[in-house]
């Protein structure tokens, strides 16, 4: 991954609260090349890697995602290998409930591309601090 992340999405600061919406990302790397190419999940756990980084980049984490929107190319093969695939990423994270998902089934931006992912982050921006990670 970049050692910086540009956040790409929309920011909306309400009392005292920042909403992130962060746009959807997929198994790309550094160039904007697709990397994992046919392999589900490691574009998976590429997809959630460069997911960490938009968050990150707004002073948030996974702790502050309260919401995802993964499309998959095939989810009648692939929803299973997601599943186990996002529960342990998130697990990995610390986090516990996970956040609220859906998955859609979607022409993705590339043909080579299996999964992408965007989410929805919110923190308390009034306190000095993001919430407890």
């Amino acid at each position: 991954m970049p050692s910086q992340v540009r956040f790409r999405g929309m920011r909306i600061d309400i009392g005292g609260v920042a909403i992130l919406f962060i746009s959807r990302t997929a198994s790309i790397d550094e160039s904007g090349n697709s990397v994992h190419i046919g392999d589900f999940p490691a574009q998976l756990r590429r997809t959630f890697e460069n997911s960490t980084g938009l968050p990150a980049s707004e002073d948030a984490t996974w702790h502050e995602i309260v919401r995802t929107t993964c499309y998959l190319r095939d989810i009648d093969r692939d929803d299973d290998i997601f599943n186990v695939g996002r529960t342990a990423f998130f697990k990995e994270q610390g986090l516990d409930p996970l956040p609220a998902f859906t998955g859609i089934q979607a022409i993705l931006c590339r043909p080579e591309l299996l999964v992408e992912i965007e989410a929805i982050a919110m923190f308390r921006t009034d306190q000095g601090e993001t919430s407890p990670k």
